[in-house]
């Protein structure tokens, strides 16, 4: 079927402007992706960004249509990925332009009135499939459901051509329903037999309903408009496909890693906030805070067991400028002030009755994610006192008294604090009593508040030989070659790539397998037995809650939906890592840093970590045959 020129022209825009924005190159790697997968697609979904600006430059008429008719620009787009494919060759099994869907990216809108849409405002356009911006007050969402983003339709009749090809493919457009996409009375039009569905092709998706009003609606509420007009308040249901991913070169990473369950999440800390530090520095603490970051939540969902964090160190102006800037990837990252108050004050609501009124702190801000409350000795005991408190109950108490706010009884009301806690200690900073270690591997403390050591599940001590020259020759090299990578294997990942990948960590659901279960359970129990003196032991309760938060949260880093004996051996040596700090060393004895015992510079330095992690877990397991419980014999088990 012939075309007319208009359409070949657009085409030819469309290339252009892929090309220009490298937008084909990333086509080409999404193929890629596809082609190494080794499966079978029916549909193969491509996402493609596009600034209408820049293609209304290369092509007024194709600017228009994804503007105004995007379903129809898809189309195009469609058909330059169908030639691209069949021309390079991108895909083996690839048969036909059907199986290609396209979604457009749009970067952006003109900002000009006809492309913001209001219910407040008429007329509506009920008809046209262009695009809008819209504003408004959520009021309702529904939880997260599949639906079908494609589909492979065969003829029925076994005699038809068109009962084993890919020549129907239904995929979902913007507004259909389900039953558009898949249902039972689609004919063949080559036979008009039934078609029926392969459901072993079917792709899914996600989608979340919302309900929003327009921002005018508050205005109303608050009293802004005149008492003598009836008002209808209608919500407007919107439908978000919510599609949740990292970028394609840590999917290649962590692709070209799954032979070693520990190298993927040694590479991410060692190159994490290269443009802040020099690469490899301070492994430990960058795991940490990953670890940290991806047992974070949205703010809507319950936080599971925290992981906080203190350092104590010479090192503050590295060790605050990597928190400060990790607290940026994620949504409720809140840095505290020492001069505004931490969790929550009581005032009298000076515009209304004279009621109490609670004002959240910056803990209760952060929840779901950090609250980075700095240096702990720039704070009073009294507000130390409250921060343990919060640290050991995980919630605030707030006491309202009566009398002063107009109550005929004193009030008390109890508000969960859901975030983790980080800070810092200066290791010169001699405040507290100091007495020399007295064991082996123990360290001086006193730096950080007695009181304060074992709440905070944990506990890094970082010694640092000259912190400025590092910091000054990493700023000369970066300032002589910014794109330089010191670790050539690994590409330079951006800010943005480590966002997509902690929000897609900390979303997924991950289960604890037999064996990992029971070696952090041995080792809490064996550990208890050999850390017990006359004045009992030094192990808290609380530890196996830290041991499996940390363990679920090294395999979300590490991707996987499966809590594995590598998971809690990451988990228990940083635990013994933090015990031995505090009390000393015991027979299970770990150097001081047992997860980054060399220098990550090349693929045999990866390989001699795991070597040596190899015989941490090995090591464990005869710990654990000596001193645990009678019933486990994991020194018998094999890797």
């Amino acid at each position: 079927m012939s075309c007319p020129p208009a359409f070949y022209h657009m085409r030819e825009a469309a290339l252009i402007y892929m090309d220009r924005s490298k937008g084909l190159e990333k086509f080409i790697e999404d193929c890629k992706k596809y082609n190494e997968s080794g499966q079978s697609y029916a549909v193969y979904r491509f996402v493609i960004s596009v600034n209408p600006m820049d293609i209304t430059e290369l092509n007024a008429i194709l600017g228009n249509y994804i503007l105004h008719e995007p379903v129809r620009a898809a189309r195009i787009f469609q058909s330059v990925c169908d030639a691209a494919v069949k021309t390079l060759s991108l895909i083996t099994g690839y048969q036909n332009e059907a199986q290609i869907n396209v979604i457009l990216k749009v970067t952006h809108l003109p900002d000009l009135p006809g492309y913001h849409l209001s219910l407040s405002e008429f007329p509506l356009d009920h008809r046209s499939q262009r695009l809008y911006m819209m504003e408004g007050t959520v009021t309702a969402m529904s939880t997260i459901t599949k639906y079908t983003q494609g589909a492979r339709f065969l003829c029925s009749d076994s005699k038809c051509p068109l009962s084993k090809d890919f020549r129907y493919i239904r995929v979902h457009t913007p507004g259909a329903t389900e039953s558009a996409t898949v249902r039972q009375d689609f004919f063949c039009d080559l036979c008009s037999s039934l078609l029926k569905e392969d459901v072993k092709y079917r792709v899914l998706g996600e989608k979340q309903v919302i309900e929003f009003m327009d921002l005018k609606t508050l205005l109303i509420f608050q009293g802004h408009s005149a008492t003598n007009i009836n008002y209808r308040f209608q919500a407007n249901t919107v439908f978000i496909r919510v599609p949740s991913t990292i970028c394609t070169a840590l999917q290649k990473l962590h692709s070209k890693t799954l032979n070693s369950p520990w190298i993927f999440t040694g590479i991410l800390a060692n190159i994490f906030a290269a443009r802040l530090v020099p690469m490899g520095m301070y492994n430990t603490l960058k795991l940490c805070i990953l670890l940290s970051l991806v047992q974070t939540c949205n703010e809507d969902k319950k936080m599971g067991n925290p992981l906080d964090l203190m350092v104590v160190t010479n090192d503050t102006l590295i060790v605050e400028r990597l928190m400060r800037y990790s607290i940026c990837l994620v949504p409720r990252g809140v840095s505290h002030t020492h001069f505004n108050d931490m969790f929550a004050t009581v005032t009298k609501d000076e515009f209304g009755a004279g009621t109490a009124i609670i004002h959240a702190g910056s803990a209760l801000m952060a929840k779901g994610g950090v609250c980075f409350i700095g240096d702990i000795n720039i704070y009073k005991k009294e507000k130390l006192d409250v921060l343990l408190s919060v640290l050991e109950s995980r919630n605030i108490t707030i006491f309202i008294a009566g009398k002063k706010y107009g109550e005929s009884s004193d009030q008390q009301i109890v508000i969960p604090v859901q975030c983790n806690f980080w800070s810092y200690a200066d290791s010169s900073f001699k405040k507290y009593n100091t007495k020399e270690p007295s064991f082996i591997g123990q360290m001086d403390l006193s730096a950080v508040p007695s009181h304060l050591i074992d709440a905070f599940g944990t506990l890094l001590y970082l010694p640092s030989a000259n912190p400025v020259i590092s910091l000054v020759q990493h700023s000369l090299i970066r300032a002589i070659g910014p794109e330089a990578s010191f670790y050539l294997a690994v590409p330079q990942f951006t800010t943005q790539d480590f966002e997509e990948l902690i929000a897609f960590a900390k979303n997924l659901q991950v289960t604890f397998s037999n064996k990992a279960e029971t070696l952090l359970h041995s080792y809490y129990l064996a550990s208890r037995r050999v850390r017990t003196d006359l004045n009992g032991s030094k192990i808290s309760t609380s530890a196996l809650k830290y041991l499996s938060a940390m363990s679920e949260a090294h395999a979300k880093l590490s991707l996987r939906g499966v809590v594995t004996e590598e998971d809690a051996l990451v988990a228990i040596l940083l635990f013994e890592a933090s015990l031995t700090l505090k009390h000393g060393s015991s027979v299970f004895r770990v150097c001081q840093n047992p997860l980054f015992p060399v220098e990550l510079i090349d693929e045999n330095s990866l390989h001699q970590r795991d070597a040596t992690l190899r015989e941490y877990l090995q090591q464990l397991r005869k710990f654990i045959f000596t001193y645990g419980p009678t019933s486990v014999t994991l020194a018998n088990q094999n890797d």
